[in-house]
């Protein structure tokens, strides 16, 4: 994409860049694992089935029927087995029990240790969503700089569209700062 040369376009691609990182520190959140069982969880395992690897999501349907209890309707009967060891291997200390096509896989409660461990991990996530949001008001501040040496806009104007990238900034830092709260309370929670 090239680089926009109206302050309407900049001020949609840095809007749309930095929802886009709050949306992946969502997307990483929700595969942390808290003491709830929620389908995401499960995003990261991969089975070897008919010869190859493939998502958990493509050989059944993730369901959780109880806050502590995920369940996986294989829906070939011939990889229950395959996948029951995808999930057990899957190093999130899981333990399936297959039982015909479905497999149950109960959520231990979280110990102290690792919840705080996990804590750390959120915390990462949102500095690195963080990190993100600063690089593309970085951008925005070159793109616009640019856009005055190239006659576009006048220094006035930099300076007013100036505070409001930063006011678009301090607002998607607080959705972050938001989302890791709710994350960290989720964590904490026995």
């Amino acid at each position: 994409m090239s680089a926009p040369t109206n302050w309407n376009d900049l001020k949609k691609d840095i809007t749309r860049r930095m929802d886009s990182a709050v949306e992946v520190l969502k997307k990483e959140f929700s595969g942390l694992r808290s003491g709830r069982a929620s389908i995401n969880l499960l995003d990261p395992v991969v089975v070897e089935a008919y010869g190859q690897t493939m998502p958990l999501s493509q050989c059944g349907t993730v369901g959780v029927p109880e806050p502590r209890m995920l369940t996986v309707q294989v829906w070939d009967k011939s990889q229950v087995k395959a996948v029951e060891k995808a999930i057990a291997n899957a190093g999130l200390g899981l333990n399936p029990q297959a039982d015909g096509q479905m497999i149950r896989v109960p959520i231990p409660p979280l110990n102290e240790e690792r919840r705080k461990e996990l804590q750390k991990v959120a915390g990462k996530y949102s500095e690195q969503a963080r990190i993100s949001v600063r690089n593309v008001r970085r951008d925005g501040m070159d793109t616009l700089k640019k856009m005055e040496k190239d006659g576009h806009i006048s220094e006035d104007e930099i300076k007013k569209h100036e505070k409001e990238i930063q006011a678009i900034t301090d607002e998607t830092i607080k959705k972050i700062d938001e989302a890791l709260g709710h994350k960290e309370k989720e964590i904490m929670q026995v």
